[in-house]
């Protein structure tokens, strides 16, 4: 009589943890426990290839995670850009973003930055120019700067954190915004602290070679 393979029986065999979502994905248990979210910024330094991006926002999309903001541009080095995710998870939540974008084959480094990161981004909002006087005025205020005036149409521009463009936005509410546009959040490790360790480890090698 031939035996049968080898191995445990059915009920013997480790089964997998964790329900399944709406798109068949299993949901580790730690994932669902109870933790407060928290809003972080993620630097990523990735290959200057076709569809980067693409794959990036896909693939946290697919795992359901938010995305807040999404910026990208290039570096010192032009093969090489920078891409500065901005969500709000759960800690597990966070830590699996990380770890998902490290298997990508064109991300380099990822790094969660610190609070004290240096933070900017910038906008561009269009109001109504009957108070061009005022209008003015809110923009000297918030150190912004006059892109485009007209009879009935004044555009402006102000850059700094995230803070000061929500105040800026709600100062400019006054006179009608008629439209808007905002960047949202590039980033970078204050004082001698690298953004990422891959930008560090070139720094090195390129200095050793000089």
């Amino acid at each position: 009589m031939t035996e049968g393979l080898q191995g445990p029986a059915p009920d013997e065999r480790p089964q997998p943890s964790g329900r399944r979502n709406a798109q068949g994905i299993r949901i580790d248990p730690e994932m669902e426990a109870v933790h407060d979210p928290r809003r972080t910024a993620l630097s990523a330094l990735v290959q200057n290839e076709p569809g980067v991006l693409a794959k990036i926002s896909g693939l946290v999309s697919r795992r359901q995670f938010n995305i807040e903001s999404l910026t990208v541009g290039t570096t010192t080095n032009p093969e090489t850009s920078r891409v500065t995710l901005v969500i709000e998870e759960p800690e597990p939540g966070i830590r699996q973003v990380e770890k998902q974008l490290e298997k990508l084959v064109n991300v380099i480094s990822v790094r969660e930055l610190g609070d004290d990161a240096i933070r900017r981004e910038l906008v561009v909002l269009k109001v109504h120019g009957e108070e061009p006087d005022k209008v003015n005025a809110i923009t000297d205020m918030y150190g912004g700067e006059t892109l485009d005036a007209g009879p009935r149409t004044i555009t402006v521009q102000i850059t700094g954190d995230e803070q000061k463009i929500d105040d800026a936005i709600d100062a400019f509410r006054q006179f009608g915004i008629r439209e808007l546009a905002r960047t949202g959040q590039t980033a970078l490790a204050r004082g001698e602290e690298w953004t990422t360790h891959a930008e560090e480890e070139r720094y090195e090698r390129t200095q050793v070679r000089q």
